[in-house]
């Protein structure tokens, strides 16, 4: 499989990244309820994944209840070459009680990071990465504070996941003027239906050298294939249960989008065309799917085999083509280059 460089960083990971969310069977409590998979089906997951040269897992500490996909995960890698494996897993949303349970303070960082060691039966996380920006914890101890995982050597590179633009950018020029280790990653929800990060954060990525990892590639499998127009969703997928979403992207734009792809699918499958829309674009380094069963895995790495046409690229780009809005609009009627 293709491996890319990291944003600028001299990082190399596969082109795809398998996304842990849906390993371990989750109680009421928690929202990944009855849309997980068991352990053992999440070992078979991880150990075909790799066979196929994905060696690059991403988690979080929230994913399941309490730890367990990051339980999961450290359980099959302890029964794995560490080497072959870039681990990815994210911190900031709430793990405990009280109000230090939750955020991206330095004194929850330092606490967050050994209980995810500890999950993943590891001494490093190669890519760390808050989940989403604290906006009550100032952007300058949140990065001390990661700096020093790296120069413990705990964390290896930094990610971001989930910022504002403005917030991303600020940060990036406290890590220039502070001397502290920078992200060079960003972790966003991405695909053919949420293009709206290609306002602001492509570019600002694109300016400082990051590495987009898009999340939810095929809009919560909506793009999959699957569904059609005024027809119920089918049994048992994520969407039957995730109404709201399902109405976001079922929309005239998400049908028009659909249809595009499906012209595209020749001798492969939507969800490939999808996946591989994503890994065109210049400022994608590596596109996070999600697996419950082997079939959907298999399905998921076709990705890597298709190579879209530049005329391909675009006839998608028009079928999804979204509102910009002001100012873009404005700057793109007078200059022509939006």
């Amino acid at each position: 499989m293709e491996q890319r460089s990291l944003g600028n960083s001299g990082l190399k990971v596969p082109m795809l990244c398998l996304g842990a969310m849906t390993f371990g069977e989750a109680d009421e409590k928690s929202f990944m309820h009855k849309v997980g998979c068991d352990e053992k089906t999440a070992f078979a997951i991880m150990s075909h994944a790799l066979e196929r040269g994905v060696g690059f897992i991403d988690t979080a500490d929230v994913y399941g209840q309490n730890g367990l996909s990051e339980r999961i995960v450290g359980a099959w890698l302890a029964e794995t070459t560490r080497e072959r494996v870039v681990l990815a897993t994210k911190f900031r949303f709430r793990m405990g009680d009280g109000p230090n349970g939750t955020g991206a303070s330095r004194y929850r960082i330092m606490r967050t990071v050994e209980e995810s060691l500890r999950r993943l039966k590891t001494d490093r996380i190669d890519l760390y990465q808050i989940h989403m920006q604290d906006i009550e914890t100032p952007e300058e101890e949140t990065l001390r504070a990661l700096d020093d995982l790296v120069r413990s050597g705990k964390v290896l590179y930094l990610g971001a996941s989930n910022y504002a633009a403005y917030r991303l950018t600020d940060s990036q020029w406290i890590s220039k003027t502070e001397h502290v280790h920078r992200f060079v990653s960003l972790q966003m929800q991405y695909s053919l239906i949420v293009r709206d990060l290609e306002r602001d954060h492509v570019p600002v990525c694109r300016q400082f050298g990051l590495g987009v990892l898009p999340w939810s590639p095929l809009a919560g499998g909506f793009l999959s294939g699957k569904y059609a127009k005024n027809q119920p969703p089918p049994p048992g997928v994520r969407l039957e249960k995730w109404t709201e979403r399902l109405a976001d992207f079922a929309t005239d734009r998400g049908w028009r989008t659909l249809d595009a792809v499906k012209a595209l699918e020749k001798s492969t499958t939507a969800t490939a065309v999808a996946m591989a829309w994503l890994l065109a674009k210049p400022t994608v380094t590596s596109v996070i799917f999600g697996a419950r069963t082997i079939e959907q895995l298999d399905e998921n790495l076709k990705a890597a085999d298709l190579k879209l046409s530049a005329a391909d690229v675009q006839k998608l780009d028009d079928a999804s083509a979204f509102e910009i809005g002001y100012p873009y609009k404005f700057i793109g009627n007078l200059q022509k280059r939006w």
